[in-house]
C-alpha cells in the first residue's frame, strides 16, 4: 500500500510559478512509476505528466515546455515545477504512482492516488 500526500498548491496570477510536491510512504518508491493528473470544474480527469522508475518523462501538449516532472527517491518524492502558469491551469492536481517500468498516462494505469491540491490561477 502506498500513500501520497501532495503539497504546493495555492493562488498565483498568469505567469507566475508553483511547485507541487507529492511526498510517498513506502520503502521501494524508486521502484514506483509516478505522475500528475488535474481536473478541472466540470471536466474529466486529464494526465499531465509522469516519471518513471528510471526517471523517463513525459508530458502532455498542454504543458510541454511549461511544467518539468521531478523525484528525489532519497526523499520519497516527486515534483511538478510549474511555470508560466495560465487560468487554464486551474485545476485540482493529482499525485499518482504505480508499480512499473514505464511511462503510463491512462487514468486506469493508476493504483495509487493522493487527494489532491488545488491550483488556481488568475488573469
Amino acid at each position: 500500500q502506498v500513500q501520497l500526500v501532495e503539497s504546493g498548491g495555492g493562488s498565483v496570477q498568469a505567469g507566475g510559478s508553483l511547485r507541487l510536491s507529492c511526498a510517498a510512504s513506502g520503502r521501494t518508491f524508486s521502484s514506483y512509476d509516478m505522475g500528475w493528473f488535474r481536473q478541472a470544474p466540470g471536466k474529466e480527469r486529464e494526465f499531465v505528466a509522469a516519471i518513471s522508475g528510471r526517471t523517463s518523462t513525459y508530458y502532455s501538449n498542454s504543458v510541454k515546455g511549461r511544467f518539468t516532472i521531478s523525484r528525489d527517491n532519497a526523499k520519497n518524492t516527486v515534483y511538478l515545477q510549474m511555470n508560466s502558469l495560465k487560468p487554464e491551469d486551474t485545476a485540482v492536481y493529482f499525485c499518482v504512482a504505480r508499480v512499473g517500468a514505464g511511462i503510463y498516462v491512462r487514468l486506469d494505469d493508476y493504483r495509487y492516488w493522493g487527494q489532491g491540491t488545488q491550483v488556481t490561477v488568475s488573469s
